[in-house]
């Protein structure tokens, strides 16, 4: 099970650890971990809530950056197929396959 939940302004991927029976959360997008655990979802928030502020209260002692800088550029690997049909598919909708690949990319993640 894995899902996204916000808290305080940031997305956490959660997911379920049957090794210890608790959710365990993890921010997402952070230079470090700030990780957290509880039995329900009402006390992962609550716990997700105290992990980020320590993490921040953390990095700014330390002159640390605490988010990771996104440059809006990345490169993606595909079989030859694949980015063939995506290149007509691109033509198709009378984009670039870089704005077919961003549009994608924006309507799946709005999703998650």
């Amino acid at each position: 099970m894995r899902n996204i939940i916000e808290i305080d302004g940031r997305k956490a991927l959660v997911s379920y650890d049957p090794e210890i029976g608790m959710l365990r959360g993890a921010f997402i997008g952070l230079t470090g971990g700030a990780d957290f655990y509880a039995k329900d979802t009402d006390k992962l928030a609550e716990e997700g809530s105290i992990s980020l502020r320590v993490y921040l209260e953390g990095c700014a002692q330390r002159g640390v950056e605490p988010f990771k800088a996104f440059s809006g550029k990345f490169n993606v690997r595909l079989d030859p197929a694949t980015h063939e049909a995506a290149v007509a598919a691109a033509a198709a909708a009378d984009k670039s396959l870089n704005e077919w690949v961003a549009e994608a990319i924006s309507e799946a993640a709005r999703a998650a």
